[in-house]
């Protein structure tokens, strides 16, 4: 897995970024989350359908980490590459510079867990990446729960600036805001 090369996603990779999202998103679930609201969540936010509208939509940047094989290993997707304020009205109390992007998916395969292969260089293209689209800052939520993810986005300059809630099935989850700035 050394030979990573990161890309921005095209219309074609819907199908291998939904197949990724389904088995990698369980990963940064509470322990507390049943597998049907998993499952529910997984059901309606990551199907080929509905990738492939993200895909489409100009307020987003998707990236690829693959192996040279082709198959994905990792994957970010940046959200409000148009817009610049945050969607959420917590985090948009949090953030502290405008125009601000959101990473709103960052997530790699579990055979690439700390081992700083796939991670390092996918977050390195994803910095870059809002960055280029004009952003001030980067911000993104994460699941106060979720220590081995809250110090990797710290190592990758990433600081805790606020609190929201995410709903997951039918509960709400306490996250962290992070914010890292880009100029």
């Amino acid at each position: 897995m050394s030979d990573i090369s990161i890309r921005v996603a095209e219309r074609a990779d819907a199908a291998a970024l939904a197949e990724l999202a389904a088995e990698t998103f369980p990963l940064a679930c509470p322990p507390s989350t049943t597998p049907e609201a998993i499952a529910a969540f997984i059901a309606e936010h990551f199907t080929v359908e509905r990738l492939s509208a993200h895909l489409e939509d100009a307020d987003r940047v998707l990236l690829v980490a693959e192996e040279p094989d082709g198959r994905m290993v990792g994957y970010s997707m940046l959200v409000g590459r148009t817009r610049g304020e945050p969607g959420d009205a917590d985090a948009a109390a949090a953030v502290s510079a405008r125009p601000a992007i959101e990473l709103s998916k960052f997530y790699t395969r579990v055979l690439a867990h700390g081992s700083g292969v796939v991670a390092g260089p996918l977050m390195a293209a994803t910095i870059d990446a809002a960055a280029s689209a004009g952003a001030a800052t980067a911000w993104l939520g994460v699941n106060e729960e979720n220590a081995r993810a809250i110090r990797f986005y710290e190592k990758h300059g990433f600081a805790k600036v606020g609190r929201k809630r995410f709903r997951l099935g039918g509960r709400l989850e306490e996250d962290w805001v992070l914010e890292h700035p880009l100029v």
